[in-house]
């Protein structure tokens, strides 16, 4: 308000260029933010049906928010055999490159198919790779000691298979490589696995669906195998 009478003032008093540095800087200014948390506050947008904010930048570079619902389904093999064993068996079908030299071959790969003999030589007999390993149970260890249950997390995947799904879908650069969790229970020792196909549903894509699931399918085989 006080803007404004400020603005009116000085329009009767003739000083047009204070008008407009009112006007512009402060009430037009203020207006458009009013207008900016009103509609992304406010507004709460929600399965990805959002509405599109055509704003000036100089307040905020956000386009939009969209939220999108997915349905995760988790599959899990349990084993009978001792941890170190299943960690040892899935290891042995895995790659285990230096990601290091793994990084640089493949930002050198000039080609497609320099691309794929980068990828191919370091992949183990199941068609991945190890990218990274957490030992959850070592941190356990720390406050629980010897009494704390064996727990790694195993990052893999195949650059070739992620490179398929995210040309159609590129959220799925969110989800591979994929997570393998093996942690020890009282009734065995859990391999458990978001499959990929659940995680792409709801984006409709019949092309990347299909490589989730034959992603799925490779994953799978490699549990049960290391869980046997």
């Amino acid at each position: 308000k006080e803007a404004r009478a400020m603005a009116r003032r000085a329009a009767e008093a003739g000083d047009d260029g204070t008008n407009d540095l009112i006007v512009s800087d402060v009430i037009r200014r203020n207006e458009l933010q009013a207008w900016f948390i009103a509609e992304h506050v406010m507004h709460v947008a929600t399965r990805g049906d959002v509405k599109r904010a055509k704003i000036d930048t100089s307040v905020s570079t956000v386009d939009r928010i969209g939220i999108r619902h997915v349905d995760v389904e988790r599959t899990t093999v349990i084993s009978a055999q001792p941890f170190a064993a299943v960690v040892s068996k899935l290891a042995a079908a895995i790659g285990h490159p230096d990601m290091s030299s793994f990084a640089h071959a493949v930002a050198a790969a000039r080609t497609s198919a320099d691309l794929e003999g980068v990828v191919n030589a370091v992949i183990g007999s199941a068609g991945l790779t190890e990218m990274a390993r957490f030992d959850i149970g070592e941190v356990l260890r720390k406050e629980l000691g010897d009494v704390a249950p064996k727990a790694m997390r195993l990052v893999m995947g195949n650059p070739l298979i992620m490179k398929e799904m995210v040309k159609h879908v590129p959220d799925a650069a969110s989800y591979a490589p994929v997570t393998v969790l093996i942690d020890e229970r009282p009734d065995g020792v859990y391999l458990s696995y978001d499959l990929m196909a659940s995680l792409l549903a709801p984006y409709g894509n019949a092309e990347a669906l299909a490589v989730a699931r034959q992603l799925d399918d490779k994953v799978m085989a490699l549990l049960t195998a290391a869980a046997e």
